[in-house]
């Protein structure tokens, strides 16, 4: 739909010299880290990131999801070293504990901040 000349907005060009810092430099949405942007995963690291520890009950709890889901993204977290698993036995009952790795929480830190600068340049 066409515009007449009066509903036109005119942009002021500022001197390239006078652009912001975070518009020198793209910032893509590609670059993410797309092990961690999957929405389970995000939760998974994100919920890890505030516990030391959390059981895959409790993470099954926290993220509302089915076992096969959880199992499935917390062992491409696990592939790929964000994650450890230990599993042990408490009586008879299977128990299944996560933590964030050092690599992981280094992962989550970087995805984060990409997603600050994304932010940050549309808000310009």
């Amino acid at each position: 739909m066409a515009r007449s000349s009066a509903a036109r907005v005119e942009r002021k060009k500022r001197p390239a010299s006078a652009e912001p810092k975070a518009a020198k430099k793209k910032i893509s949405a590609t670059e993410l880290d797309r092990l961690i942007h999957e929405r389970i995963r995000l939760g998974i690291v994100s919920a890890l990131a505030v516990n030391d520890a959390l059981t895959f009950n409790e993470l099954k709890a926290a993220l509302e999801t089915t076992d096969g889901n959880l199992s499935v993204h917390a062992r491409k977290l696990e592939e790929a070293e964000y994650i450890e698993c230990t599993k042990s036995f408490e009586g008879r009952m299977p128990r299944t504990e996560y933590r964030l790795t050092r690599s992981g929480r280094d992962a989550l830190e970087r995805y984060l901040a990409h997603m600050e600068a994304l932010i940050s340049a549309v808000r310009q």
